[in-house]
């Protein structure tokens, strides 16, 4: 039997305690049974308005508990999720709406104006609904979100659904404009499927809510980072369909002291992260609290999109020994390539994975690279991969090729492979740097930089050079009362890494230059290096 996330969200319904809570936002929380009505009525309105299954719902918010009702009305309806990042100013946001054919919008109020400004250019929304997270007022052309789920019957729909049906994830990449990543419901349920977290693999609904009445319900978690990524998103549904909940934090960027009290208060048992940009001020809101969280409920931190390092790994273990902390290696392009598992019984090497099913590595002329060869290639999933990129057939036959019969997802991350399948990460082969025709992997240097006892975080990228044609460069954030002083970082690195890796120039930052899921901002960071050194 083939998986739709509507199908498995109304099983699920079925089975769960109606006051059991799904949704958590400080005080207010939404059980089950409401949030299996809302969802219903959500669903049921935009249909009686006139929207057909594969219709595009477009979501502009921050993490709040509508995000994770309007993308579940989505499935139940057979509507197209499509994420929107709240950082875009309007041209981006034009572009997102434009480009995914978005006819539903649901956003928060804050961005009322920024929306009334596009909306006469973006004539294929038809439906706005303006959730209320601040005191702006309705928009003219919009109707509140909450007038419109309580107008619409919140029984079962009752429609039949497909394991065909879309579910997008737009994601910025590297380079170019955002791409939206088609998924279907199917062949995405099934990478979420991991032994990692299951005792057995379920192969249809019946055996799926079997499971959750034997395990009990599934995860309280929070998604730290945005819910309008991959890493935020996905786990975040994930957490609902095996019967768990969702709690989301209030601050518009993230605070570590709000989450461990939020940890506290819930019983947390799983937070989602990713990497060192939230794991690092997790650490040291740890270190300066010390004793001040109950933190006995939290069992997993997740993280996946960017590398986590071992040193903060082993402190964290330090405050949360319990906890199991998983590091994925994954894209919105390929989930599941790989994984590694830390706990307070042993530690793996930072970026080492081991590979998952239906994963190999290839060179870029797509020769299979043998294990132990110690070629650095592009790694490389089979299986359920995603149908493609929207709107974008050469995007789509460049990542995800055919190679000797099978179709590939290659998203472009450079590893070594080793003889016992486990991988070493060396970075996306877009911000590669080629320095007097060696190649720097940036994700290598970074780590060696953040292991000096002043730097906070890193970034490095190539910036043009006379002499090296492109040199290697370097972007710290230091740790709170550090004072910077570039020769002893460029040592630490030189005594570590070979002599060409070392950065050219290292320059500081107040603030690294992220996005709020915390991956890197290349392109930023890039700009910022060649302004600084006159370039």
């Amino acid at each position: 039997m083939a998986w739709n996330y509507g199908d498995i969200l109304d099983g699920v319904a079925t089975i769960m305690p109606p006051d059991a809570p799904a949704l958590i936002h400080k005080d207010r929380v939404t059980t089950w049974g409401d949030f299996d009505r809302r969802t219903n009525a959500l669903a049921r309105g935009l249909i009686a308005a006139g929207h057909q299954p594969d219709d595009k719902l477009a979501i502009l918010l921050r993490n709040h508990p509508e995000y994770m009702e309007a993308t579940c009305a989505g499935f139940k309806g057979r509507f197209v999720h499509v994420n929107v990042n709240y950082r875009y100013k309007a041209d981006e946001l034009h572009y997102i709406f434009d480009n995914s054919d978005a006819s539903i919008v649901v956003y928060g109020s804050e961005f009322a104006e920024i929306l009334g400004e596009l909306k006469a250019r973006l004539p294929g929304v038809r439906t706005w609904l303006q959730i209320a997270v601040d005191e702006t007022p309705l928009a003219p052309f919009a109707q509140a979100y909450e007038a419109f789920v309580a107008a619409h019957d919140g029984a079962p729909l009752g429609i039949a659904r497909s394991p065909d049906d879309l579910f997008f994830i737009y994601t910025g990449g590297t380079t170019g404009m955002p791409k939206g990543v088609m998924w279907r419901h199917d062949d995405l349920r099934q990478t979420q499927l991991s032994p990692v977290f299951l005792p057995r693999i379920p192969t249809n609904i019946p055996e799926h809510l079997d499971l959750i009445r034997e395990m009990g319900p599934g995860a309280r978690m929070i998604p730290a980072c945005p819910q309008m990524h991959g890493t935020g998103l996905l786990t975040s549904f994930a957490a609902l369909c095996m019967g768990g909940s969702v709690v989301t934090l209030d601050r518009p960027s993230f605070e570590a002291v709000e989450m461990w009290d939020a940890i506290e208060r819930d019983k947390v048992s799983q937070i989602a992260i990713v990497g060192d940009a939230f794991a690092k001020p997790m650490l040291r809101a740890l270190e300066e609290n010390p004793g001040r969280w109950d933190l006995s409920s939290l069992l997993s931190i997740i993280s996946s999109g960017v590398m986590w390092s071992q040193e903060v790994k082993h402190g964290l273990l330090q405050h949360v020994p319990q906890a199991q902390l998983i590091d994925s290696f994954g894209s919105s392009e390929a989930v599941g390539f790989a994984a590694s598992i830390t706990n307070s019984e042993g530690e793996v090497e930072t970026a080492r994975f081991m590979m998952g099913e239906d994963v190999k590595v290839f060179s870029p002329d797509h020769r299979p690279i043998a294990p132990g060869s110690e070629e650095p290639g592009y790694i490389a999933r089979g299986g359920n991969i995603p149908v493609g990129y929207w709107k974008d057939p050469e995007k789509t036959a460049k990542t995800f090729p055919v190679i000797e019969g099978r179709r590939w997802s290659i998203p472009g991350d450079f590893c070594l492979v080793h003889e016992d399948g486990s991988i070493t990460l060396l970075g996306r082969g877009s911000v590669c740097i080629n320095t007097a025709g060696e190649k720097v992997y940036p994700e290598e240097v970074e780590e060696v930089l953040k292991q000096h006892p002043d730097v906070d975080d890193a970034l490095v990228v190539g910036v043009p050079d006379d002499k090296w044609g492109t040199a290697v460069t370097g972007v710290v954030e230091l740790r709170p009362g550090a004072s910077f002083d570039e020769e002893s970082l460029r040592r630490h690195v030189r005594d570590r890494l070979a002599g060409y890796k070392t950065p050219k120039r290292i320059l500081a930052v107040d603030q690294m230059l992220r996005a709020p899921n915390g991956k890197a901002d290349y392109k930023g960071t890039t700009q910022f290096a060649r302004e600084s050194l006159g370039l």
